[in-house]
C-alpha cells in the first residue's frame, strides 16, 4: 500500500488549485453497472434502490436519500447519503 498523507496533501491545494482539478479526470461520471442494481439494496431500509442517471445517484423514496455514485461505485454509507425531500419536516410544530 502507498502511505497517503491526508495532511499534507490539504495543506498543498489551500486556495491555488482548487477548482482548476475538475477537468484532469473522466468529465462525464461513471455510470453505475446495471447488473450491479438488483443486488443493491439500502443498508437501512433494506429496500431496492432507484438509480438516477441525471445525478449519478441512488434513491430511495422511502426514506427520501440519495446515495452518491463514485466512479461508478456507489458509496453506500449513510453518512454520504443526501436528503432529497426539499421540505424539512418542521412544519408540524403544533401537536394534537
Amino acid at each position: 500500500g502507498t502511505a497517503y498523507c491526508r495532511h499534507c496533501h490539504r495543506q498543498q491545494g489551500s486556495g491555488s488549485g482548487s477548482g482548476s482539478g475538475s477537468g484532469s479526470g473522466s468529465a462525464r461520471p461513471e455510470p453505475l453497472e446495471p447488473s450491479l442494481l438488483r443486488f443493491l439494496v439500502c443498508p437501512l431500509s433494506k429496500r431496492p434502490l432507484r438509480y438516477e442517471e441525471a445525478t449519478n445517484e441512488l434513491i430511495n423514496e422511502e426514506l427520501g436519500i440519495a446515495y452518491p455514485i463514485i466512479d461508478g461505485i456507489p458509496n453506500m454509507v449513510p453518512e454520504a447519503a443526501r436528503r432529497t425531500h426539499k421540505k424539512p419536516p418542521a412544519e408540524g410544530s403544533e401537536q394534537p
